[in-house]
Order: C-alpha cells, then structure tokens, then sequence
C-alpha cells in the first residue's frame, strides 16, 4: 500500500516533535487530541516525538462502521504501523487507556511502553449498581433532551477536585464540549463491554499505572493498584488531591511523573 492509501486509511493525528521515541496518546470517551496540548508540549521539551490521534467518530476522525475497544485498537495498530520509531510509548487515559491495552495485546512487536492513566482492565460485567449508575450518569443527561455542551462540562468537574481550576481544565471542559452525541454514546457502549484481564500477565514491557486518589466513580484507585500488581513491570503511582483527570488537574505532578517513567525506562 502507498504512503497515500495508507494516511486516508487512517484516524485524524498531528505529529510534534521529532525523536526515535515516539509517545502516541489516546484520549478518553470525554475527549479529542486537543485536550492534551501541555503533556504534548513537556513530552517533546524533553526530547519526544508525540503522535496524537482523534480516535475514530472524534474530532475530525470519520465514525467508523463498528465502533468497540477492539475495533478501534485495530487502528491504533495502524497508526503505530504507520507512523512509528524505534522505541514507542503508547499513553492512554481511561477509554484510551483501554484501547492501550488491547493494542498491545494486538502489536507487542512494535509497544515497548505503556502510560496508563485513570482506566481499568475491564468495565466488570452490565447489572452492577456500580455499572448501572457510572452508564446512566453519563447517559441518562441525554435521554432527557439536554446537548453534550449543556451538561458535560459540569459533569466532568464533579470528576474532579472541587478546587481544580486553571488553563489545563478549562481546555478539557471546551474540547469535551464540541464532541458528538452519536460517538459518545457509542464510547460508552463500548466500555461496557471491555474485557480485558487476560492481558495483563502477557505485558512484559513497562508499564505506568496512575490513578487519582479522588476518582472513585470511574477508575477508582484500587482497582488501578489491583490491574497494575498483576502486570509484571508495572509502577503503581496514585496522585493525591485529584480525580478522574489528574493530568489536567495537576499537569505539573502528572507531567512529571511520566517524564521521570520515560527517562528511567528508555
């Protein structure tokens, strides 16, 4: 295939940076690459190469046919094909962190790293309260009529620290506000029907586990702790005084503690 089939088969992306270390970065079901502009701009000051995507039905990404953690760690593996280095890192934040995963198990050849952020191994199985209640919170605010930009962006701050504030938050707010209805529903299908257990014990690469002490209603710290101490070489760290979004909540903490992984690892 030509370098041209190859890019129209692939997610809208931007490349910054340049490096034989590439990060790719995956946002969450509340989300777009945008979201990510200060890990992007720590990331390559420190010498990295970051490909972030708009995964298929966000941004600029046209909805895809089939839209699971599967399908869409399929294209991820694309874009990893496509576009990486001798060394790729690949950092996931919830949904994303999900698709990490199963892109993994999809492409350990080319994934020598994993950076995952407030996610877990699996939804648990439908009919939980816990699962009845983390679906219609997000869900249910549609059924009654209202728009993705009337209600998100007050949900996603009650995922976090009451006092979270500043420029990082806000961009996640105004970015989680354009998202479509039709992808975030699908989203959050999807993660009802992760199962992805079985590939913890196959990860034999380092691995970054970091979770909010304050995020108890969508990757609550143990079960976080649980899925890393399953994960051979797996780093465990829980930031305290943030929730479900630590890296726009304390950049400044999260940033590093991913610059410090990178360096020691690679």
């Amino acid at each position: 295939m030509n370098n041209s089939l190859l890019e129209q088969s692939l997610p809208d992306y931007s490349v910054t940076g340049q490096s034989d270390t590439t990060v790719f970065m995956l946002h969450g079901a509340f989300g777009a690459k945008e979201y990510w502009y200060y890990q992007i701009e720590v990331l390559v000051k420190n010498g990295y190469r970051v490909v972030a995507w708009d995964a298929p039905g966000y941004g600029l990404s046209e909805m895809p046919e089939e839209f699971s953690i599967e399908s869409l760690a399929r294209v991820c593996c694309n874009l990893i094909n496509a576009l990486g280095t001798k060394t790729n890192i690949v950092m996931g934040h919830s949904m994303g962190g999900m698709i990490a995963q199963r892109a993994y198990d999809y492409l350990p050849e080319r994934i020598h790293g994993l950076v995952l952020s407030a996610t877990s191994a699996a939804f648990g199985g439908r009919g939980g309260d816990w699962q009845e209640k983390f679906v219609s919170d997000r869900v249910a605010p549609l059924d009654t009529g209202l728009t993705i930009p009337q209600y998100a962006p007050k949900m996603l701050q009650k995922m976090m620290n009451p006092d979270a504030e500043g420029s990082a938050v806000e961009l996640v707010l105004q970015v989680v506000s354009r998202m479509r209805e039709e992808t975030f529903r699908a989203a959050i299908e999807a993660i009802t029907h992760f199962e992805g257990r079985d590939i913890l014990p196959k990860m034999n690469i380092p691995v970054l586990c970091i979770a909010g002490a304050l995020d108890l209603t969508a990757a609550p710290p143990l079960v976080m702790e649980k899925m890393a101490n399953k994960i051979t070489n797996a780093e465990y760290q829980c930031m305290s005084n943030v929730g479900h979004f630590g890296w726009a909540e304390n950049p400044q903490e999260f940033n590093q503690l991913v610059i410090d992984f990178i360096q020691r690892k690679f």
